[in-house]
């Protein structure tokens, strides 16, 4: 398979299950709300740290497979455009506090689980 074909693959699943899951958490809200995002990305960050522990030294796997999976899957399911876009909008719309905890969370989660999960590699 060609590595740009598995990239266009993997990114669409991706950005297919990150709308999925941003809709199941966020479908009674009615106002920006980041924390669909917030758990796609932090899904992702676990599938990712899951694809470097298992692709090190115990298992190989082809390199269009880990692009489909890393660079396609996990770029479609993450997405930094939209983390940006709600924390601007909870800043414009005067929820301060939140646009801070969405920040502090989500940069200190998402980096927090792939350090956690970086280590055991």
């Amino acid at each position: 398979m060609n590595t740009l074909l598995a990239i266009f693959i993997g990114g669409g699943l991706g950005s297919v299950m990150r709308f999925g899951i941003s809709s199941l958490v966020t479908s009674n809200f009615k106002h920006i709300n980041p924390v669909g995002t917030l758990t796609s990305n932090i899904i992702s960050t676990v599938v990712l740290g899951a694809i470097l522990f298992f692709t090190t030294d115990k298992f190989i796997i082809s390199s269009n497979l880990k692009a489909l999976l890393v660079v396609g899957f996990c770029g479609g399911f993450s997405t930094f455009s939209t983390f940006s876009y709600e924390t601007f909008e909870l800043i414009r719309s005067g929820n301060y506090f939140f646009a801070a905890a969405n920040l502090l969370v989500s940069i200190f989660l998402g980096v927090g689980v792939l350090f956690i999960l970086a280590r055991s590699i």
